[in-house]
């Protein structure tokens, strides 16, 4: 072990420390406001952000029109997704966690699935999905924590959902997924308006700027908000008028038309599944780094990894090391390495059974036993993940699992059937797939990060509902050796990649920020931080920053695959840093992109002000006043 820099990368590193962080310039302008900031991923849905803060909404009211709109615009996810997401309070000081992740059908068991000769879960498909989560969770923080009705908030929506001029992307990627969707076919019917069957070579779906309309999905949001709206005559206050709408979706002739629908096209549900589920609030995991308090969501994502990741980063002096020095990179790298081997084995549903042991995987005694263990001078191709029981006072109940884990398991190694519900996906794709994200904040102190996701196309349309199901099944694990706490039950909720962040100065909000992919999240949103605490990056400059990508951990999607000691480094990185790490034992790749779309906002105390930043490709917008 060495702790002390080489006097090659004591070089490298005295090189890059001279040169500017990065440009001075950035691509897109910072935004200033003073009353509020609304960021997401569509500059349509950030407008409906905009819309609701100009009527006096607050930012969770501004949030949750913000994220139907993107929903409604299939951002890379669909109305029968999930949400989850963080909310700084200013009335009680406090951040909570809100978790509107489905969970496994009826009949969704391992054995279930390996009768129909699958290796993993499915992809795609209607059973690929899990109870949607999006309608709730929406609905839950709107109650709990808005001031307007849903009404309001989803005006927006439901004017979208009649029609609205749709963009390139969104269009193009349901083209793209024509034969997928051929086979489903209230999809068809919805994402494929001008299907000529006689001629397959027309497109079928709609093109950049035509009008895009969704009747039946705008039919079930007017139903939630006619029994808003009854409910409210009957004498029912806010609240329980807006959980009156959550009812019917969840016990009503909506849920009714879901279930019924989804067991045509082959699906579990049961309208016991949806009656059964529940929005959680919940407490969020946190971890301390230089005295800057870190939010994430709870071990249900993969948020806790960055934390863990942080813990074992503050035992390193990363500023003298240089931004993206070779010896910056292989510091991140090794401590990814670690925190991702825990994700991969330790991470699952904390309402199932064994308790998953997070106050030693979080602990900072933990944090210093295995950066203890880094070699510095080469990666560890073999990363293994810890024991943290000894560090919360526990034994391990799954040793001998944890002796034989393997990067790559025996499981997964084996050629997958071909079949319908497999992805078309590359391993790159489905390691970067899914997702947008939300950020709002306003003069009055409430923050909110939101990173929802799933029923992104190709979906399944649920009958006559027009509401895209999820596809996160495919999260679970068959194998216990993969991780025995994410192995799919019914009822149980996958181990996600979703991972909104709150950062707290002296208890007050600092930074909110998330961005779009699936493993690549807590990678990106590790190097972000950093960048704005260790290097004082601007946000923006943070947002469009290089990020370095690593492959080493498993993936959540598709094959579970993993590359040790794969790495991608933005196009710019100097030459003799890509040649120093190949020399350690990476795979380099280069890319001119290396993160998704990085949404932030700063609350500068100091000024009295917020900024925000997007990154500098993708569809993400922010608006500010």
């Amino acid at each position: 072990m060495r702790l002390s820099p080489s006097p090659r990368f004591a070089l490298a590193a005295a090189i890059v420390c001279a040169l500017p962080l990065i440009a001075q310039t950035t691509t897109k302008p910072m935004l200033h406001g003073t009353k509020w900031v609304a960021i997401t991923g569509k500059p349509l849905a950030a407008t409906a952000g905009a819309q609701i803060f100009a009527q006096g909404g607050n930012a969770v009211d501004a949030t949750c029109a913000m994220l139907g709109a993107t929903c409604t615009m299939w951002d890379s996810l669909g109305w029968g997704g999930e949400t989850q997401a963080l909310i700084y309070n200013p009335k009680t000081g406090r951040v909570v966690g809100l978790n509107a992740l489905g969970a496994a059908p009826s009949g969704a068991t391992v054995k279930f699935f390996r009768d129909k000769k699958m290796t993993v879960p499915p992809e795609f498909g209607p059973l690929a999905a899990v109870t949607p989560g999006t309608p709730g969770g929406l609905m839950v923080m709107l109650a709990e924590f808005g001031t307007m009705s849903l009404a309001q908030v989803l005006a927006p929506s439901i004017a979208m959902a009649d029609g609205y001029a749709i963009e390139k992307v969104a269009a193009d990627t349901m083209e793209k997924a024509r034969g997928r969707m051929m086979k489903w076919p209230y999809s068809r019917r919805v994402f494929l308006p001008y299907l000529d069957e006689g001629d397959p070579a027309k497109r079928a779906a709609p093109e950049a700027g035509d009008i895009f309309r969704q009747p039946d999905l705008a039919a079930t949001l007017r139903k939630l908000v006619e029994t808003e709206r009854e409910a409210l005559a009957a004498g029912q206050d806010r609240k329980a008028a807006i959980m009156a709408a959550y009812d019917r979706f969840y016990r009503g002739d909506i849920a009714e038309e879901i279930v019924r629908a989804t067991q045509e096209q082959g699906g579990l549900f049961e309208m016991s599944d949806l009656d059964r589920w529940r929005v959680k609030l919940e407490e969020p995991a946190t971890t301390t780094y230089k005295g800057i308090e870190v939010c994430k969501l709870a071990h249900w994502t993969q948020g806790p990894a960055m934390l863990q990741a942080l813990n074992l980063l503050e035992h390193a002096d990363l500023r003298p090391m240089g931004y993206n020095s070779t010896r910056y990179i292989h510091a991140l790298y090794q401590s990814m390495n670690l925190a991702f081997a825990d994700r991969d084995f330790y991470y699952g549903d904390p309402d199932f059974p064994p308790e998953e042991p997070i106050r030693g995987l979080l602990s900072k005694d933990y944090a210093r036993a295995r950066f203890a263990t880094i070699d510095w001078e080469h990666n560890d191709p073999q990363a293994r993940p810890g024991d943290p029981y000894p560090f919360q006072g526990g034994q391990n109940p799954f040793s001998d699992l944890l002796e034989r884990w393997t990067p790559i398991p025996p499981s997964v190694r084996r050629p997958r059937p071909a079949g319908p519900e497999l992805s078309a996906m590359t391993h790159d794709e489905a390691f970067h797939a899914g997702t947008t994200s939300i950020q709002a904040a306003d003069a009055n102190g409430w923050v909110v990060s939101v990173t929802p996701s799933g029923g992104w196309v190709p979906a399944v349309i649920a009958g006559t509902t027009g509401v895209g199901l999820s596809q996160r099944m495919q999260s679970f694990v068959f194998d216990r050796a993969m991780n025995p706490f994410n192995v799919v039950f019914p009822g149980k909720r996958p181990r996600v990649t979703l991972s909104p962040s709150i950062a707290l100065k002296d208890g007050k909000p600092f930074l909110a920020f998330s961005v779009q992919g699936g493993d690549s999240q807590d990678q990106n949103l590790l190097q972000f931080f950093l960048n704005v605490v260790e290097f004082g990056m601007t946000v923006q400059e943070a947002a469009e920053a290089a990020n370095i990508e690593s492959f080493q951990m498993q993936s959540s999607f598709g094959d579970h695959k993993s590359e040790p000691g794969r790495i991608v480094v933005r196009s710019d990185v100097p030459p003799w840093v890509r040649s120093d790490l190949a020399k350690m034992g990476y795979r380099v790749e280069t890319a001119p992109r290396t993160s998704g779309p990085i949404t932030a906002i700063l609350i500068d105390r100091e000024r009295g002000t917020l900024q925000g930043a997007a990154s500098d490709y993708g569809e993400d917008y922010g608006i500010a006043w």
